[in-house]
């Protein structure tokens, strides 16, 4: 599907969708649970490949009549050997996770995606598992899916680079707390994307798994059990809540509401911060959960998204709007997303008439030297480059076509209809 986009004026009231980080990991710690109950998951492409998991190893996920929530029979803490390979489609975080998951079986698990998941890096992951006493080949020996994994882990202490993947480290915690002996993961270089770990340790401590941050990393202990009375409640994505405030600090002059925004460990709750540094117009009732946002005057502004990589995008749709330079630092990581997002935004911004400099670790947009102008731009088979180049395509001066924005599924599905809902001139064109 393709969307077209005309410049547009937005008022109104928006609600972040549930969190993907959190529904991810709500859902495998319910699996490693007797059972659960999950409510306000985030129910998206992604989020679904680790429903289906969680049922590969042995579980059960069933929506609630209501369908506001799921309730998960676990396999607690003893994964079967799946009937059959399982797919984790476009989802990273479900296979780094799930392949940990997987090493904690005695038979041998396959673990696979699409075409963008193959080439995604899980070799740390793989080596640790290994040397953890597991089994965890690439089948390629490339150290990208296809993936084959067992041996029974039984813990230990392992080695592994923190600025590759938060989610290797989140992956081990939370795999580590069933093993007999526990898991310690000292870190060989400084954590990227840190909130992320913080986000884990928040959410296990929720399912009753105690885990520590030691001088080198982190550690669980083993023998712990995941537990969970009453429901757990994901909260709202500040990831998909960026483009809500990007929308409103662009395109609306009269404000836009934005509920859901609740405070949380999440990183990308930096966005106000980065907003705010622009200039931009902006409250946040933390108690309510409210944001409060019109369009503003934006300034560029240098910003390091070390801890927050999926924000990239959006900022440099900022970027492209701001006067002046906006330079987005420590940004390495961000090229081995779904996408390499670094040179996908320079390139398809580039199309609409902005000018960047792209280096290895950074980009800078160089907003007081362009001017948005409408074009056709390709979202890359990724969720966030097609949501930011639609908040770009509200302010571009004539049409702005974003080819494969149904892609948005991956963890904001209803994003176009909440746009419509805004004002946004827009068609979906099959």
């Amino acid at each position: 599907m393709d969307v077209r986009l005309s410049p547009s004026l937005l008022s109104g009231t928006a609600r972040a969708p549930p969190s993907k980080s959190y529904t991810h990991r709500a859902v495998l710690a319910a699996g490693y649970a007797d059972e659960a109950t999950v409510d306000r998951p985030l129910v998206s492409a992604d989020t679904r490949a680790t429903m289906r998991a969680v049922e590969a190893y042995g579980g059960t996920v069933t929506e609630r009549e209501d369908g506001d929530a799921y309730h998960v029979t676990g396999f607690d803490g003893r994964p079967d050997t799946p009937d059959d390979v399982v797919d984790c489609a476009n989802s990273g975080t479900t296979m780094r996770l799930t392949t940990a998951t997987a090493a904690l079986g005695d038979g041998l698990t396959v673990l696979t995606g699409d075409g963008s998941l193959r080439s995604r890096p899980q070799g740390p992951l793989l080596d640790a598992i290994t040397d953890l006493g597991g089994r965890a080949e690439s089948t390629r020996g490339n150290g990208q899916a296809p993936l084959v994994v067992g041996g029974a882990l039984g813990g230990g202490t392992v080695s592994i680079p923190g600025d590759v993947s938060s989610q290797y480290i989140t992956a081990l915690l939370m795999a580590g707390a069933v093993t007999d002996e526990g898991i310690r993961v000292d870190l060989e270089t400084e954590l990227k994307s840190a909130p992320y770990v913080d986000i884990t340790r928040e959410l296990l401590a929720d399912f009753g798994v105690d885990t520590q941050e030691t001088d080198d990393g982190f550690e669980v202990a083993g023998g712990q059990s995941y537990r969970r009375e009453e429901p757990y409640t994901v909260p709202g994505d500040f990831s998909s809540l960026s483009y809500l405030l990007a929308m409103g600090a662009l395109a609306a002059p009269d404000g836009l509401r934005i509920e859901g925004a609740v405070p949380s460990a999440q990183g990308d709750t930096a966005i106000v911060d980065v907003l705010e540094r622009m200039g931009g117009d902006v409250e946040w009732d933390r108690e309510a959960g409210v944001i409060e946002v019109s369009r503003s005057t934006l300034s560029g502004v240098e910003v390091s998204v070390a801890d927050t990589p999926d924000l990239l995008p959006t900022i440099a749709t900022l970027g492209a709007v701001a006067d002046g330079d906006t330079h987005i630092t420590d940004a390495e990581h961000v090229r081995f997303k779904e996408t390499d997002r670094v040179s996908a935004m320079a390139t398809e911004l580039g199309k609409m008439g902005v000018e960047t400099t792209e280096e290895r670790d950074s980009l800078t947009v160089h907003g007081g030297d362009s001017a948005l102008q409408g074009a056709t731009v390709d979202g890359y088979h990724d969720h966030r480059i097609v949501m930011s180049l639609a908040v770009a395509g509200l302010v571009a001066d004539g049409e702005t076509t974003v080819q494969g924005a149904e892609h948005v599924d991956v963890s904001f599905p209803t994003f176009f209809d909440v746009l419509d809902d805004l004002g946004a001139d827009l068609t979906r064109v099959e």
